[in-house]
């Protein structure tokens, strides 16, 4: 745990309302976690959205966001207490996950003729920085007057990584756009691949399938996949398959089709590449519910996007209204390089030297549609 940051947490203990007509932010205390450290509720909140977040993973716990009537419903999944969080360590609700967001092939990679290994958490793969990733991590947090700022310490070795790893993610709610910027920096050369794994439902939480809210993806090409979801290493066009969002498409369309690459996965959980220029901040993909008028435009400066349509929710998890989330009851729009790329020298490099700071932008956008698209 980082000390200098901890010494911040007693002036959290107060209730603080920023002067701000922009956003106000109120802190709490949400609990232990489990070495006993105090989780902290946040809620930034703006005249167009109220956001809650939590320093256990670095997390999105909610965003409420009106629909074309003013009516304000919660559009991410999520558990109603920090316990169930803790307890649940395969759904990564609202979570920063990393070392390295999504698979690296059998937990190994290698760097300048070094191999390191992750432990496997996902079908003989490393899903998301392994079983004991920055998404079970109870992460440092000061405040400002419309932000949170999140910091972890990986320490040289974590799950297998090189290097100490010195991560800051930064929440800033502005009206009804929400901005989540990234950075890090190593003592030794390493792999770093961070993303946020919110499900969005924008009907609300817990009120049915996603399957026929609309998504459009800004790309022309995305990375297939082998049985176990490691890419195959080819960038195929979309262009007459199940995978082309270029044009606003329902979710459900094509999900059932007779698609070698939708049996394997059991749905979308790809990544697309993205047509915009990496380091830039540029659309990845738009998202509309009809009835409700809410939509979702996301931003990022990240080179793909990784769509997962819900595929392993079961009923299993319930969320914090109390009903079971079942199959495709939200989707994940997590902004990312690719999947597996240090065995891919083809793919956009994750590597980060000594000296050198990763950067990655994301924006999320909540708004109501009118019609235009």
């Amino acid at each position: 745990m980082n000390h200098k940051w901890m010494s911040q947490l007693p002036l959290l203990l107060a209730v603080i309302v920023s002067g701000s007509a922009n956003a106000a932010i109120k802190i709490q205390d949400w609990g232990k976690g489990p070495e006993a450290e105090q989780a902290k509720l946040i809620t930034l909140e703006s005249s167009s959205l109220r956001v809650q977040l939590t320093n256990y993973g670095a997390r999105i716990v909610s965003v409420e966001a009106p629909d074309k009537t003013g009516k304000r419903a919660d559009v991410v999944l999520g558990h109603a207490n920090l316990q169930q969080y803790i307890d649940d360590p395969k759904d990564y609700f609202g979570a920063i996950v990393g070392r390295y967001g999504n698979r690296i092939a059998k937990g190994t990679f290698s760097i300048d003729g070094q191999t390191y290994h992750v432990p496997p958490n996902n079908n003989g793969n490393a899903l998301h920085g392994g079983p004991d990733g920055f998404s079970r991590k109870m992460w440092s947090v000061i405040t400002g007057t419309d932000s949170a700022e999140f910091t972890l310490i990986s320490p040289d070795g974590d799950m297998g990584f090189p290097g100490m790893l010195a991560v800051h993610v930064r929440y800033s709610l502005h009206g009804n756009r929400l901005d989540i910027e990234y950075s890090a920096q190593t003592t030794k050369t390493t792999v770093v691949n961070l993303t946020n794994h919110a499900y969005f439902n924008l009907a609300g939480e817990a009120s049915g399938d996603v399957l026929q809210q609309r998504l459009r993806l800004d790309a022309n090409r995305y990375t297939p996949v082998g049985d176990t979801l490691i890419p195959e290493g080819n960038l195929p066009e979309v262009a007459g398959t199940p995978f082309d969002f270029r044009k606003l498409t329902a979710i459900g369309e094509r999900i059932g089709a007779d698609d070698t690459q939708l049996k394997r996965a059991g749905g979308y959980d790809h990544n697309w590449v993205l047509n915009g220029r990496l380091g830039l901040l540029h659309e990845a993909a738009f998202a509309e519910e009809r009835v409700s008028g809410r939509t979702l435009i996301v931003l990022t400066t990240e080179p793909g996007v990784q769509f997962y349509s819900g595929n392993f929710l079961n009923g299993s998890v319930t969320g914090y209204s109390g009903l079971a989330y079942q199959q495709h009851a939200g989707f994940c729009l997590e902004t990312q390089h690719f999947p597996d790329s240090p065995n891919h020298p083809s793919f956009p490099s994750t590597l980060l030297k000594p000296g050198e700071t990763f950067r990655s932008h994301t924006a999320l956008i909540f708004g109501v549609s009118n019609g235009a698209r």
